[in-house]
């Protein structure tokens, strides 16, 4: 049997699969196309996570629109961060040209051009539906951890959320946390004391120039209401095809640390919400991660820890993440051992780091007799890839030189007017993008501060006999139309005591499905 009968049989048996699958490509030797070599993706195994790692311009991140459109086709919602800019054109058709025509006649595909349904968010004042969570549902354990705070100060948070429950004050903005930090550092020092114990001046200090640090990369944004709802992400289009939401944040590449609070905070609110799936025929929603080495980068050991913990769970709940980087060591290695699809465009060797970086990278693919992959990862053509993945038995298939399918939408950024007339027709953006400031902590202390310096505080102490107590300060807020916040902070003690066991914060299930 001649290499390529063998090498075509080979990839015939790692590639079919029983189960729904797509094709994303047609296998390569010796720099030629094969015949009957389909590389197929299962769809089964898309909760599994995976890696599309590549040197700038070799066609990552067509790869990832390409992929996006076939879960698109599969009614599989799809999240997708676009950092760039260019995943927009997911909402229009693509256009043919001879390129894309002789590349289709290699792998066998006809090219139709397709515009898919598209849902444009933001974490920022961009054009979409605003993304926002509220402090509160947060909790102390995750907002800590994107703090970066040592363990007395995760402690003093950790107080400072068990007295806002006590004491009925939500937390919503961050407004409101710089309230209440401000006011146990001074006029309810003593307060604080006799409740919960005394706190340290310093501490106080630490964690408020860190908040505002944070303020700083734009977080008084997302921080607020109304929160989103997890379960808005997973919707299907009238068409019946899986709606592909496109976080447009290329205003946050300088803002590393919310980014991360932002993705943290998304596994945790998927994880807490989602139900247990087991093993589905096809995803309930999978993410793209555009420019991962944002996310970890700036991460703390505490918060790559639990993002390990988070993506390592998750699959359970029927939810697949996808990490876009230009080098697999962008990504930690406790997290690339969960991944089990690998698409490897092209590295370049151009220092001595570069071509270390080559050798670690080929020695995390399976061995093969057809390439001499820490060779070819340099010589790899644009839009071609070395390709491995699990398949329906959890089994890595064989690794393959593949070439890989183009996008049928368009392969370059919509226009403000296309962007405008998308937005337009949303169902999301006239629910999330009115803003909400309920009366919360910041107004309720503000309040009470007042009536202090107007009328000073009843002192039970010195009640005449005979005479009835007047109510509290605290009594007189509860008896407001403030109360209406009870309730979602309740709901959030259950939520973060739950997750809290975990390490991971974020709501539980027994509330609406959403962020918070």
């Amino acid at each position: 049997m001649s290499d390529q009968a063998a090498f075509l049989t080979s990839i015939k048996n790692g590639y079919s699969f029983k189960t729904e699958s797509v094709k994303i490509g047609i296998g390569m030797l010796d720099g030629k196309p094969v015949a009957g070599a389909d590389v197929n993706l299962p769809l089964k195994t898309m909760n599994r996570h995976g890696l599309i790692a590549g040197a700038t311009g070799t066609g990552k991140t067509k790869t990832l629109q390409m992929i996006t459109e076939a879960l698109s086709n599969a009614s599989v919602p799809v999240l997708v961060m676009d950092i760039k800019g260019d995943l927009s054109g997911l909402g229009a058709a693509g256009t043919v040209n001879d390129k894309i025509t002789s590349r289709c006649e290699s792998i066998g595909i006809k090219f139709a051009p397709q515009a898919f349904p598209v849902e444009f968010m933001t974490l920022s004042n961009e054009k979409g539906v605003r993304l926002r969570a509220t402090v509160s549902e947060f909790g102390p354990i995750l907002l800590s951890r994107i703090l970066e705070l040592n363990d007395t100060q995760e402690g003093l948070v950790a107080m400072i959320f068990k007295y806002c429950d006590d004491n009925k004050l939500p937390l919503l903005d961050l407004k409101d946390f710089i309230k209440v930090l401000q006011y146990i550092t001074n006029e309810g020092k003593a307060e604080i004391q006799q409740a919960y114990g005394s706190i340290a001046t310093t501490s106080t200090g630490t964690i408020l120039r860190k908040v505002i640090g944070l303020q700083q990369q734009g977080a008084d944004v997302f921080f607020g209401e109304k929160s989103f709802e997890v379960a808005d992400l997973m919707r299907i289009s009238d068409d019946g095809r899986g709606m592909v939401n496109v976080l447009r944040v290329t205003d946050l590449q300088d803002k590393p640390k919310l980014f991360s609070t932002f993705m943290l905070q998304l596994l945790a609110e998927l994880y807490g919400s989602c139900p247990e799936e087991g093993d589905p025929y096809k995803p309930k929603l999978v993410m793209f991660i555009d420019e991962a080495h944002l996310v970890f980068e700036e991460a703390s050991d505490a918060l790559l820890k639990q993002i390990e913990t988070i993506v390592k769970l998750i699959r359970s709940k029927g939810i697949g993440i996808f990490f876009c980087t230009q080098n697999p060591t962008d990504v930690p290695p406790g997290i690339l051992a969960q991944l089990g699809l690998k698409v490897q465009h092209a590295l370049r060797a151009f220092t001595a780091n570069d071509r270390k970086a080559i050798k670690q990278a080929a020695e995390n693919y399976p061995t093969t007799t057809y390439y001499k992959t820490e060779d070819l990862i340099t010589g790899l053509g644009i839009g071609e890839a070395l390709v491995t993945m699990l398949d329906e038995k959890g089994i890595p298939t064989p690794l393959v030189h593949c070439m890989i399918a183009p996008p049928r939408s368009r392969m370059d950024i919509l226009t403000p007017a296309e962007i405008d007339a998308i937005v337009s027709k949303s169902k999301l953006v006239p629910k999330y993008n009115q803003v909400i400031d309920s009366d919360s902590a910041y107004e309720m202390l503000t309040q009470k501060l007042q009536d202090a310096a107007n009328k000073g505080e009843t002192d039970p102490a010195k009640t005449k006999p005979g005479e009835k107590p007047q109510p509290s300060t605290i009594e007189k807020i509860l008896n407001s139309g403030a109360a209406r916040q009870v309730e979602r902070t309740a709901a959030s003690m259950i939520t973060r005591g739950l997750l809290g066991a975990l390490g991971l914060g974020g709501r539980s299930t027994s509330k609406k499905s959403g962020w918070f």
